[in-house]
């Protein structure tokens, strides 16, 4: 395990439903962006499932989840934000959706991509990761790795662009650790930004944030951090 001390030039990340980024990599991302850094965001699920109540108005709860997400991203500093509108659960790896996915990389032409890492199913015993982040993750590989790459490769979506670095989060395996102790505030601002999904006391998720950033920034001997796994695409 190691300090990824290295800022991007630019960063995507790609994320499945309205909250997940700033859960994951919400304090990475404000962090970067505070220190220069361009950072693009690209929501796949208009987020328009994510509640227990049956008798859930969707279309008004999909236009809360875009309000909240546009919030958060002012709050970490994210310089363009977009949701694609996918339903909830719909995500396929298919050719179509890849083809969208390496025509966002090679507009935003990222240093470093962030999303989930497909490979983590099972967390404990008490939670399987949801579809949408395991179909996401594996697209998001095959879209950076190396259709995005490669001028062959869906010939109409521009320029072939190679992605240096990816961070996938949510892993079973992290060998990285970004440093956000000067971001931890925007983190937690971000993830009580969206309300629709922040059922709890206030205090108890900013300590609940707070306590897996600790755990992770002990692994290398920083007071907060993220966790992922670090793919280098080129050196």
């Amino acid at each position: 395990m190691r300090v990824f001390s290295e800022t991007p030039r630019r960063v995507l990340a790609l994320y499945a439903h309205p909250d997940d980024a700033d859960i994951a990599a919400g304090g990475t991302l404000a962090a970067w962006a505070a220190q220069g850094a361009t950072v693009d965001l690209v929501i796949v699920c208009d987020g328009a499932k994510g509640s227990l109540d049956p008798t859930t108005d969707v279309s008004r709860l999909r236009d809360q989840r875009a309000q909240e997400l546009q919030g958060a991203a002012q709050l970490l500093g994210i310089r363009d934000v977009q949701c694609l509108g996918i339903p909830d659960g719909e995500i396929a790896n298919s050719n179509e959706f890849r083809e969208r996915l390496v025509r966002l990389i090679r507009t935003s032409t990222p240093d470093c991509v962030l999303g989930p890492d497909p490979t983590a199913t099972f967390f404990g015993g008490v939670y399987v990761n949801h579809r949408d982040h395991r179909e996401l993750g594996w697209a998001l590989l095959d879209a950076a790795a190396p259709a995005a790459a490669m001028p062959l490769y869906y010939p109409n979506t521009g320029a072939p662009h190679q992605v240096k670095t990816m961070l996938l989060s949510g892993t079973h395996e992290p060998d990285v650790v970004v440093d956000i102790t000067t971001s931890i505030d925007a983190k937690v601002a971000a993830v009580l930004a969206h309300g629709s999904q922040v059922t709890d006391d206030p205090q108890w998720v900013r300590s609940a944030v707070m306590g897996r950033a600790e755990a992770a920034g002990r692994e290398v001997g920083i007071r907060f951090g993220e966790a992922f796994r670090c793919v280098e695409l080129a050196h």
